[in-house]
């Protein structure tokens, strides 16, 4: 049997890797879509990701409400749970096997880098079986590193509550001057570290220091970076990405770390404090500065409900929408993959082979970094406030004018 669009009754959806807060807008969007189409008659959610796809734990989405479907897509993190699975040939086998005894014709994963291997190594399976299953990758990680995109769901709300979380420490910074750090997700890719530029609406304000992955970091060009900045505003406020290395590639973190761990996908586990906590113990050995202190981000900026950008929301919502659209009436599998028109902003959305973006990583280009390498340039802001969305709060500040002394003139 070919592996064209004649198999399109059933539709199975999973989400895999850490949740956002808008993945939920493009699993109500493809719920929503299917329901466009007369041939599409269940649509399938698979619990865990693709580890509920083996044990076969799924759930009838067909029988959600629309109006349960936009109460969950306006709810972050992952509706039907997710994994960290990094699956192999064998594995894709086994999920291939399950999708093809239940008549799925549509395998739509939403997900980042490695889901999109995934989807790829599955639809390469459905082919060499000739079995008419329709493989989707649509896009989703808050570290913006997925190729071919302009940007990815997800993102935005994230560079949002980074900005506006250093906008808001600024503003404690300020009031009571110091040096304050925090750490901020981004392995490889320094996008999300980078929204913390946004924060700054003076020429003073913070963040004053910005370091990303893709720039070498030493650590004694970082005491000095820091030193001058606390000789011209007597405070200092930075940001750094979890994943800093040094010229070697050798993440800062695993150095200070006693005894190194890694995830189910190889990975370097980078999580936790101690990157901030050894940066400002550095500090304050070598600089001598008392008042420093550093935090970790982690998990609270993936998910966080308060802040969540209405452009990433609808853009969520398109991504999903557009895989069963390319899925019905298209004759290929893909990553849906969304694009910047000219002059004002808005998205564009294709249809691009897996191959193209299936566990591959985007870097932030050279022209968002300033050439010290220790902030992001003009380039970068523009890139990023038209996805931050509307209503961005702004600090504002007293004018403060000074009232004449008489006790000491």
């Amino acid at each position: 049997m070919p592996n064209d669009q004649s198999n399109l009754s059933k539709i199975l959806v999973a989400q895999g890797g850490g949740p956002t807060a808008v993945i939920n807008q493009s699993l109500a969007g493809v719920v929503l879509e299917a329901r466009k189409f007369a041939q599409v008659q269940k649509v399938y959610g698979a619990l865990h990701g693709i580890r509920g796809i083996i044990n076969e734990d799924f759930v009838d989405l067909s029988q959600e409400s629309v109006e349960n479907l936009e109460r969950v897509a306006e709810t972050p993190s992952s509706a039907l749970g997710s994994t960290r699975d990094k699956p192999d040939d064998k594995y894709c086998a086994e999920i291939f096997k399950s999708l093809q005894a239940h008549g799925i014709g549509c395998f739509a994963y939403i997900g980042g880098n490695d889901s999109s291997d995934t989807v790829r190594i599955v639809s390469d399976h459905a082919k060499a079986a000739n079995y008419p299953l329709r493989c989707m990758h649509i896009p989703k990680t808050i570290d913006n590193d997925l190729m071919v995109n302009d940007h990815t769901p997800g993102f935005p709300s994230a560079a949002r509550f980074v900005a506006q979380a250093f906008a808001g420490a600024n503003l404690d910074n300020r009031a009571l001057p110091g040096i304050y750090l925090a750490v901020v997700m981004g392995r490889h890719a320094g996008f999300l570290t980078a929204a913390a530029a946004l924060a700054a609406k003076f020429p003073d304000d913070g963040p004053h220091l910005v370091y990303v992955p893709e720039r070498a970091f030493d650590q004694e060009r970082f005491l000095a970076d820091v030193k001058k900045t606390m000789d011209k505003y007597g405070r200092c406020v930075v940001a750094l990405s979890e994943g800093i290395a040094d010229d070697k590639h050798v993440p800062i973190a695993t150095k200070l770390m006693a005894q190194v761990e890694k995830d189910a996908h190889g990975n370097v586990e980078l999580a936790g404090g101690a990157l901030a906590d050894s940066l400002t113990k550095l500090i304050k050995d070598k600089l001598g500065f008392k008042r420093v202190r550093g935090d970790t981000f982690g998990y609270v900026q993936r998910s966080f409900l308060g802040c969540v950008s209405d452009v990433d929301q609808r853009e969520a919502r398109a991504v999903g929408a557009k895989a069963v659209q390319y899925a019905v009436e298209g004759q290929q599998d893909g990553s849906v993959t969304i694009h910047r028109s000219s002059g004002n902003y808005a998205a564009e959305y294709k249809l691009s082979a897996l191959a193209d973006i299936a566990g591959k990583t985007k870097l932030m280009p050279d022209a968002f970094i300033a050439a010290d390498g220790n902030h992001v340039t003009d380039a970068f802001r523009d890139y990023l406030r038209p996805l931050l969305g509307s209503n961005m709060p702004e600090a504002a500040r007293l004018q403060r004018t000074p009232v004449a002394k008489i006790l000491k003139p």
